[in-house]
């Protein structure tokens, strides 16, 4: 099993910046990529960002230029720097991995992120 808790959600005011960070525990041997969601109210979730274990990145069209996936492994961590935010980025971000054996899913809990205007 693995546990993923985010933090660092919160309100802000269109154009700042916030730092979430998921920190994995468990049988974190057992994932590889780790993943952000965010899904707004009434919406489907969506991917934001995603990084392979190597460090690879890739983002929603939406959000490139703005955000930064990045991992510490040594922490068994990954962070999502948004910066230049805009109210359509409010929702409830979610941190997902996988097992890479299983393909089992693991969730975070969700941070709520509200960007007023």
């Amino acid at each position: 099993q693995v546990q993923l808790v985010e933090s660092g959600g919160g309100l802000v005011q269109a154009g700042g910046s916030l730092r979430l960070s998921c920190a994995a525990s468990g049988s974190i041997f057992s994932i590889n990529a780790m993943r952000w969601y965010r899904q707004a109210p009434g919406k489907q979730r969506d991917l934001v960002a995603a990084i392979s274990s190597g460090g690879s990145t890739t983002y929603a069209d939406s959000v490139k230029g703005r955000f930064t996936i990045s991992r510490d492994n040594a922490k068994n961590t990954v962070y999502l720097q948004m910066s230049s935010l805009k109210p359509e980025d409010t929702a409830v971000y979610y941190c997902y991995t996988y097992n890479i054996a299983t393909l089992q899913a693991y969730w975070g809990q969700g941070t709520q992120v509200t960007v007023s205007s």
